[in-house]
């Protein structure tokens, strides 16, 4: 094959400088990864997600925008073709990969409230997959909730069975064709919404000012649809703290009801129990549960007044199913931690009863000084 360069005719051309602009790309993109493998490097190590976190993450993110993205385009395409345009709704109708990739290029999931509740939401499922599970002490008597299931107050029955169905939609999604549930708080639930239908209007191009009208009415009522079935009420930690309340466990009956939550692998009901009889937000709650240094949690232990065998329990059980903590700095700090007053520590806790955005302003001035 001759290489003179008589030879080479207008398509050669095109392709050589459409290789010339990919190694530009290249380029940059190189940059980039020595960018974040600088920032990587000198993140501390307790600040750096391990590879569960990260997997888990990255499941949890593609099955909501999956599964968002799914019940938008199936809704907004029965309105287009009804309406008579038939050519956008067969567009919209194809499902698409790209819609993750889209929503993190474009910076929309770096929100910071989303990203606090879905760490802490795969977090916490990770820590209750791996707590041990303790069989009673009497052989012949059932584990936490199932016991609750079968009480004779209808209230804490029904908020019983009700957490066993939230923790099964949570450890097994919904499969194909099913409809998904993103168990967001509302206002998230609003946000990722809006921002799948924009990436979906975003796709069809190339078409009529008026059919981008019927493009944009259809997403809207699809997006307006999802957020009115959306319940987060539903929620797995909603449901738990409507059993934690139902429960209302008096002070002989609390130290019991929290090491057998996480002997029944119920976490989601250890955090409702610490959250309501504090006083505080579940997601306050579970930051501090979930906290591998765990000094805010014998804080609120003690605070609770509780003993010197359940908090022994309780830091047992989260250590081995945490390889971030440390067995034997906790049972060397147990002395420690019974010996605080739980005056003192209902006191050293106080700024947690605070208003949520009046505590992130304290923060962000302290951080800002």
């Amino acid at each position: 094959m001759s290489i003179k360069r008589r030879d080479i005719d207008a398509g050669a051309r095109g392709g050589a400088m459409a290789l010339l602009g990919r190694a530009a790309a290249a380029d940059g993109r190189a940059d980039e990864r020595l960018r974040v493998a600088i920032d990587d490097f000198y993140l501390a190590d307790h600040a750096r997600l391990d590879d569960r976190t990260r997997l888990a993450m990255g499941r949890v993110l593609g099955d909501l925008a999956r599964g968002v993205e799914a019940g938008l385009r199936r809704h907004a395409a029965r309105l287009l073709a009804a309406r008579g345009v038939p050519t956008i709704a067969e567009a919209l109708a194809a499902e698409s990969p790209a819609t993750l990739e889209r929503l993190i290029g474009s910076g929309l999931v770096r929100d910071p409230e989303l990203m606090r509740e879905l760490f802490g939401r795969v977090r916490q499922d990770l820590l209750a997959d791996a707590l041990p599970s303790e069989a009673p002490e009497d052989p012949d008597r059932a584990s936490l909730l199932p016991r609750l299931v079968g009480a004779p107050d209808g209230v804490v029955a029904a908020g019983a069975m009700a957490l066993l169905s939230a923790d099964s939609r949570r450890r097994f999604p919904a499969g194909p064709g099913q409809p998904v549930t993103t168990e967001l708080p509302a206002e998230l639930h609003h946000r990722l919404v809006w921002w799948v239908a924009a990436v979906l209007r975003e796709r069809v191009c190339d078409v009529s000012p008026e059919a981008v009208a019927q493009l944009d009415r259809a997403l809207a009522e699809a997006a307006l649809r999802s957020i009115a079935a959306h319940d987060e009420g539903e929620r797995l930690e909603s449901v738990a703290l409507r059993l934690a309340a139902a429960l209302d466990p008096q002070p002989e009956e609390f130290a019991t009801l929290l090491v057998e939550s996480l002997a029944d692998r119920r976490l989601a009901l250890f955090i409702a129990l610490l959250a309501h009889a504090m006083g505080i937000d579940y997601a306050d709650a579970r930051e501090i549960v979930l906290d591998p240094g765990a000094e805010r949690l014998w804080l609120l232990l003690r605070a609770l007044e509780l003993d010197r065998e359940s908090i022994a329990r309780i830091g047992l059980a989260l250590s081995e199913a945490d390889p971030a903590r440390a067995i034997d700095r906790f049972a060397d700090s147990l002395d420690d931690i019974v010996a605080i007053d739980p005056v003192i520590a209902r006191e050293a806790l106080a700024p947690l009863l605070l208003h949520r955005d009046y505590r992130a302003a304290l923060v962000a001035l302290g951080r800002a000084r």
